[in-house]
């Protein structure tokens, strides 16, 4: 046990991060250079008024036509990504690990916040579930690896807070959590989690496109 610990809490967390950040940047690089190559004009439209003003609309709840006919649906995604992201990064557990490691410290959320809002990741995962099986429209363009990456972005939180109440079993969910936390991360590249690295792109352009060339509103 404590052979697998050091291994997936040193080497492999490195290599996870490693292929994390390469695979980030490949990616990135490779949609500019393929852009660049195959449709060099978008560059051309591009617009930092528009791009901006579609982003800053996107992220604001109930913007959207779209997010106000769904207002279930709207609440449920923007709670769920605010929790995904600040959690983790302000979890006492996680600083205390980087403190320990590399003198490095924040403010840290209070356990119970971060309790709540490890359910709330959860419920939203299982919502997100139900979601994809009851509904014909949704359950018509999915796939299994949605449900894949559905388990693979809930489960290091599943298994965090099985390991930090020290529920029976903890031990192994104390590794679990780690393993999971670690395919998230090199997840991100290489599956349709890499919204998290085009999006800001694909809505830029959208707006960009809508508001130089179309002279309308993309939402």
């Amino acid at each position: 046990m404590h052979t697998i610990y050091h291994f997936i809490s040193g080497p492999m967390l490195w290599i996870s991060l490693g292929l994390f950040l390469c695979g980030s940047l490949y990616k990135l690089f490779r949609m500019l250079w393929m852009t660049y190559r195959k449709e060099a004009f978008i560059f051309s439209i591009f617009s930092l008024k528009y791009g901006l003003r579609s982003i800053l609309h996107w992220i604001t709840p109930f913007a959207p036509v779209n997010m106000r006919k769904q207002p279930i649906m709207t609440v449920v995604t923007f709670v769920f990504h605010i929790c995904l992201f600040i959690t983790p990064v302000f979890l006492c557990a996680h600083i205390v690990l980087l403190d320990e490691s590399w003198n490095v410290k924040w403010w840290a959320l209070p356990d119970i916040l971060a309790d709540i809002m490890t359910m709330i990741i959860i419920a939203a995962g299982l919502f997100f579930l139900v979601r994809r099986i009851q509904k014909p429209e949704v359950r018509f363009v999915t796939t299994p690896s949605d449900f894949g990456i559905l388990a693979i972005v809930t489960a290091p939180f599943l298994t965090g807070f099985w390991a930090y109440h020290q529920l029976p079993g903890y031990p192994t969910a104390v590794l679990l959590h780690i393993v999971s936390g670690e395919i998230m991360l090199i997840a991100i590249p290489f599956t349709r989690l890499s919204h998290m690295l085009f999006s800001i792109f694909t809505r830029a352009y959208m707006g960009s496109e809508f508001g130089s060339i179309r002279h309308a509103k993309d939402w």
